[in-house]
């Protein structure tokens, strides 16, 4: 196994690793500073996006040529041609210290996010899904922190946390209607280092992926919630994990260069750049478009 570090640019609060099957190019976002990133498994041909405000997730559009963004003030699409940014729906214009986080795409095209409280302080979050008719769907609420959106291979089975609960969770997912039921603890985290559950992904043999934000591991776990293996990485501040390269076996590792609030602590020389570990003999699955 080897980690190393692909792309350096320092991203107040990189997040959300997505590889594109189709162009064979990795995505990522800096929630904070409010721009979408682009390159080639290797890390060349930056290219990127600015959005108007924070950006709480993305996930590519079926016709290739832009995607769904949660912003800070709600679900938008982004434009890849003209940088262009059109509201679709803002399902808490009464929360203004909410903002939309973390959040992907299920096998029937759908896209699921959550929202968090800025603070981090209080359950004034809630989970959403937005459909391929771009109508939007509350799911869950009493969230403080929405994170690590993910299914089983088959799609039957949703994993989610918020951050801040201590757990991993499990839902079973109806994948006609896009909806959630039996919520059930997936594992529990050890907090005492002050770690907290951010981004996740599952692989092509069932097993979650979780970055643990302000403990500096990568966790693998077992369909049955087990620990199989942790990865000490070189930063405090990981924040999501994505499978990507041409044959899905590198797994993509952002971070952040500045923590959100002043009691979470600072990192050394290669706080915000972009990882990539290899060698793990262990593949990813194809990330699915927005089918709206």
């Amino acid at each position: 196994m080897k980690i190393d570090v692909i792309v350096d640019v320092k991203t107040t609060l990189g997040e959300g690793p997505l590889w594109d099957v189709e162009q064979e190019r990795l995505y990522w976002i800096d929630s904070f500073d409010g721009r979408v990133f682009r390159a080639t498994a290797d890390g060349r041909e930056l290219r990127a996006w600015d959005v108007p405000m924070k950006i709480g997730s993305m996930a590519l559009r079926k016709d290739g040529n832009g995607a769904i963004v949660a912003l800070a003030r709600g679900f938008h699409l982004l434009d890849f041609k003209t940088g262009d940014v059109e509201l679709i729906h803002d399902p808490e214009p009464d929360k203004p210290e909410n903002r939309i986080n973390d959040g992907k795409v299920d096998k029937q095209g759908r896209f699921v996010a959550g929202s968090m409280d800025t603070m981090e302080s209080g359950p004034n979050g809630a989970l959403y899904r937005v459909d391929a008719d771009l109508n939007v769907h509350k799911l869950d609420d009493g969230i403080i922190v929405s994170n690590g959106p993910c299914w089983s291979p088959d799609g039957s089975t949703f994993y989610f946390a918020d951050s801040w609960s201590g757990e991993i969770w499990a839902y079973d997912y109806d994948q006609v209607t896009g909806n959630v039921c039996n919520r059930r603890t997936f594992t529990k985290l050890d907090t005492s280092t002050g770690g907290a559950a951010d981004g996740s992904t599952v692989d092509a043999e069932g097993c979650l992926w979780n970055a643990q934000v302000y403990d500096g591991k990568v966790v693998r776990y077992q369909p049955d919630g087990t620990v199989d293996r942790i990865i000490d990485m070189p930063v405090k501040k990981v924040t999501s994990v994505m499978f990507g390269g041409p044959n899905l076996d590198i797994l993509y590792v952002t971070s952040m260069a500045k923590p959100p609030l002043p009691r979470f602590p600072g990192d050394g020389v290669l706080r915000g750049s972009l990882f990539a570990i290899t060698g793990l003999g262990i593949k990813g699955v194809p990330e699915p478009r927005f089918a709206g």
